[in-house]
């Protein structure tokens, strides 16, 4: 049996996500921090990551209802642009 410890930095940021929602499996968090040791790229995502869940669950940001209405209508079409 072939173990693989390799990630390719897609994956690595993917698992970093997971691992910030207590979604990732252990053998996934393993494999991230061995791929962490050398990929310089991915260590920042991840502080930085880490730094901007922090940030939210601390800090929530309230949006008054004409906001709220403003990026509804933004999300949705931009939403639109691809769905054709």
């Amino acid at each position: 049996m072939k173990i693989k410890f390799i990630f390719r930095c897609e994956e690595a940021n993917h698992v970093c996500d997971k691992s910030q929602y207590r979604e990732a499996s252990l053998w996934e968090k393993i494999k991230l921090n061995f791929h962490l040791i050398y990929c310089l790229a991915c260590r920042k995502y991840t502080k930085k990551n880490t730094r901007l869940t922090k940030l939210v669950a601390k800090e929530p940001v309230a949006m008054d209802a004409a906001a709220k209405a403003r990026l509804k209508s933004n999300f949705e079409k931009e939403l639109a642009k691809y769905q054709q």
